[in-house]
Parts: structure tokens; sequence; C-alpha cells
């Protein structure tokens, strides 16, 4: 593997330190009240700065006096912070945390010269909106490049290019932990069948709490990510980015910051084969439900029914994030050929076939809660959009394996017509008849939901009003459908529906 450059290394210990003050905020913070901690932790965020951003400090005169405010500002940020090993005041501990990144972020803008307006006009801040809460989200991909090129090995050598390829698998394990992190954790929320074998993988290893350990990880990687990609932007920007001036000292970006576009194949492989891992566990699990198996394999306690009707929005969510993996997977990753091509389209393939497989199952779940609690256009539409999803699945599937295909043409017309299609499945006449059906069988209605439908539903609803007469307030919805069809007197408003109604 080849030395790294000096700006490399220094780069590399600050995401180091980064990671460090990220496990550090999370140990301070899960499971804890606010206390000496907020101290400490804004100590924690001062040592990653000054490191960071040593050397570059003092060097500029922009605004006489803004290097001398910002240093002031160390007075209230410590007061505040100590406020809350000192105080108990639940209105000011509420208000302080805000108020101390406010002045943080003020004050690390004054230090580095971040920003050429003065500090008491009404421009500064709007910069330090930018400066916080824009900026460090196009340095998102920083960290990775950084650790991507500091893996990537000498490829001239055979030993360079076993030790590359090792620093490829373990970046793509790098890769896949956060991307697992939440799948795994919209899964278990989703079925809890999968959430008692997560607990009880978790258990062999050692008295763990699943919910407790995903959560102290995002908390890590969210203050990790923030705390460096914030100073990052701090130290390279450019004179365009919001009326921003780029000091006469800054020096130019590393390349890190501006990474080739493309994956490698050993790096995605490694990512799509551990996601593929924890699908195919779940899949299972998803065959014994839609087979009515999983009954036996709950824990005890839980009712099956109320096991299938929950955890389709999750599936959903989980669906959408493997549609992303899967586009990058068709366009970012670099072709080689041979042996890395084949696992590449397997891997989207099982990536397709699982969450097909997803889909299938928050579609009959979702049918199964619209059973227990009735239609709605919300969750007609969602059956619409599961179709859709699964017809867009269907053309990927096509495209991996044929790669003159056109997806994006398809995807474009599938796309209108699938829009128009919902226009015309008349949604509310569904709505109503659905409803109506579920009645007959279980007695169970909600005429008050019924009521707010447009005129499409009124034939619907004349019918049941004939059949079922003494139904309250069934007649007085008819009615107010019936006025309001007949409000719109003018030929321009005539409309199909509301004449039916009339």
């Amino acid at each position: 593997m080849r030395d790294p450059a000096p700006w490399q290394k220094r780069y590399e210990r600050m995401l180091l330190l980064a990671l460090l003050f990220g496990l550090l905020s999370q140990y301070l913070f899960v499971g804890a009240e606010p206390g000496v901690s907020v101290l400490v932790f804004v100590l924690g965020f001062y040592g990653l700065f000054f490191y960071s951003v040593k050397g570059r400090i003092g060097g500029f005169e922009k605004w006489r006096g803004q290097l001398s405010s910002g240093w002031l500002l160390f007075v209230p940020v410590a007061l505040l912070s100590l406020s809350y090993a000192v105080y108990d005041n639940d209105f000011f501990r509420a208000l302080n945390g805000p108020a101390i990144f406010a002045l943080v972020v003020a004050q690390t803008v004054l230090l580095t010269r971040s920003s050429a307006k003065p500090w008491y006009r009404g421009v500064f801040y709007a910069d330090l909106l930018y400066l916080s809460l824009i900026k460090p989200i196009t340095a998102l991909g920083v960290p990775f490049s950084l650790l991507a090129d500091r893996l990537k090995g000498n490829r001239g050598e055979e030993t360079g290019a076993l030790k590359g390829n090792a620093g490829k698998i373990t970046l793509g394990l790098v890769l896949a932990a956060p991307i697992l992190v939440v799948v795994v954790s919209l899964l278990a929320s989703a079925d809890e069948i999968f959430f008692s074998w997560i607990v009880e993988l978790l258990e062999a290893f050692g008295r763990f709490s699943v919910g407790d350990g995903f959560f102290r990880l995002f908390v890590a990687a969210f203050f990790m990510l923030y705390a460096f990609c914030y100073i990052w932007g701090l130290l390279f920007r450019k004179p365009s980015e919001n009326g921003l001036a780029a000091p006469a000292g800054d020096a130019a970006e590393p390349s890190a910051g501006t990474a080739s576009t493309t994956i490698d194949p050993v790096t995605a492989g490694t990512l799509l084969v551990s996601i593929n891992a924890v699908y195919v566990l779940f899949v299972v699990i998803q065959f014994s439900y839609l087979f009515g198996a999983a009954s036996g394999l709950l824990p005890e306690g839980s009712a099956y029914a109320e096991y299938a009707r929950r955890g389709f929005a999750e599936l959903i969510m989980v669906a959408l994030i493997n549609i992303g993996l899967l586009m990058g997977g068709l366009h970012l990753i670099r072709r080689t050929g041979g042996a890395a091509e084949l696992v590449r389209k397997l891997s989207l393939t099982v990536l397709i076939g699982c969450t097909m497989v997803m889909l299938a199952s928050a579609y009959s779940r979702l049918s199964l809660y619209e059973e227990a609690y009735g239609f709605t256009h919300s969750r007609l539409l969602v059956h619409g959009f599961m179709i859709y999803l699964g017809v867009l699945l269907a053309v990927a599937m096509l495209r991996i394996w044929k790669e003159r295909f056109s997806m994006a043409k398809v995807y474009i017309g599938v796309s209108i017509a699938a829009y128009v299609l919902m226009n015309y499945a008349n949604l509310d006449a569904r709505i109503a008849s659905t409803n109506i059906e579920r009645y007959e069988r279980t007695g169970k209605i909600d005429l008050a939901y019924l009521g707010t439908l447009s005129a499409d539903a009124a034939p619907a609803l004349r019918k049941l009003q004939a059949k079922h007469p003494e139904l309250a307030g069934l007649d007085e919805i008819v009615r107010n459908m019936r006025n309001e069809a007949r409000a719109g007197g003018k030929w321009q408003s005539w409309n199909l529906s509301k004449e039916r109604a009339d």
C-alpha cells in the first residue's frame, strides 16, 4: 500500500478524531440526562476543531476585530455549558442547547474567517445558516473518499493487489455498515420474528439491547459525520459559495473531496453481498408468513393476526432504499468483466428478488390491515404505489442482464401510464364499495369518513342506503352529496359524477 501524502495523513487523523468524538457523544448522551456531559461534549468538539484548523487561525485579516470577537465567545459558551451541571431549570435547559450550538458556530466561523461579512451585519447570520446546515451536506462523501484513498493498494505489484482487494473488501463492509443499521432497524420494526432472531443472535455474543445499540450507533455516526463535515466546510470553500470569501492562505481542497464517481467492483460486491445476506434471512421469514407457517415461529404471547398486519410502512421504506442501491449498482459500479461482473449482476438480481418478496409481503399485510380497519385514500394509493414499484423492479431485472436496454425510456412511459391509470381508477367509488363489502361481512363501517368522499362515491352509497335504510347518518351524507352536486349549475361545470349524484 502506497505511503499517504502528508495532507492525507493529517485529514485521516482528523477523521479518526471525529470518530472518537462520535463515540464520546453517544456515551455522554444516550440514556443519560444532560449534566456535566454537556461541558465534556463541548470540550471534545473544541479539541477536534483546534486540531483540524491548526495553523489556519490568525493568518488572515479580512475584518479586523473578528478574531478577538471569536475568542470572547468562549465566555458564554463555557457558562451555558456549565449551567447544565449547576442548575436544573427545564426551560433554560431546553433553550441552552440551541444557544450553545449557535454560539459555537458563530465562534468557529469568526476564528476561521469563513465569512467575509462583519458579525454585526444580518448577512453574516445568513452565512452561519449556510455553513452550519447546508455546507456540511455537500461534504458527506469526503470521509468515505478519504477512507477509499487510504485503502487503495498499489495495483502494479501482486502483493499490492492483494492488499488492495483486502482494503476494498474492508471498505465495502464499512460502507455497508450504516446501510445495514438502517435496514435492520426497519426490518426488525416490521417483523416480530425477524426482531426476535436478531435479539437471539446478539444475545449469543453477550447481553445487548438491539434498540439501544442501533440508536447509539446512529448517534455516534451523526455526531462524527456532522463534526467532520462542518469543519471540512470551514477549511475548504469557494468564493462563489453564498458570497463567502476564501481567505488568501486557504489551501485547495485535496483530491479526496472529489473522488471518482465509479465504485470499485470488489467494494461494491462486498457491500451488496453483505446486505443481501440480511435480506435472504428476512425473505425466508416472509415466505413462511405468506404461506401461513409463521404462526409457529412467533415469540410467546404474540398474536399471528396482529403480526401479519404490522410493518408494511417499514417494508416500503426498505424497498425504496433497495431501489437506490439498485440504481447505484447499475450506474456507479466500474465494469471489469469476468467474475466481478457476474457477482455484480447476481447480487443485483438477488436484491431485486428480495425486494419483490418484501413488496408482496407489504401488499398482503396492508390488505389485512384494511380488512381490520377499513379502506382509505392513503391505503389504496400505497397499494398502487407498491404495484408501480413492482413493475419498475421487473424492468430493472431485465436491464441487469440486457445492457443495451433503455431503462429510462420504459420508466418514463410506465410512470406516465401509472399516473393516468390512478386518475381513472375511481378511488372514491372503490373506497365506498370496498368499505360497504366489509360492512356486509363484519358489520363495521366508518360513515363519517365515507361522508368526506367526492360525488364519485354517490352510486355505491345510494345502494347502501336502499339496502340498509336503518344506518344513522347515511341519509344526511347522500343528501349533502346531492346538494353539492347541484351547487355547480353552470354548463361549464358539468361533471358526470355530479350528474349521477344529483
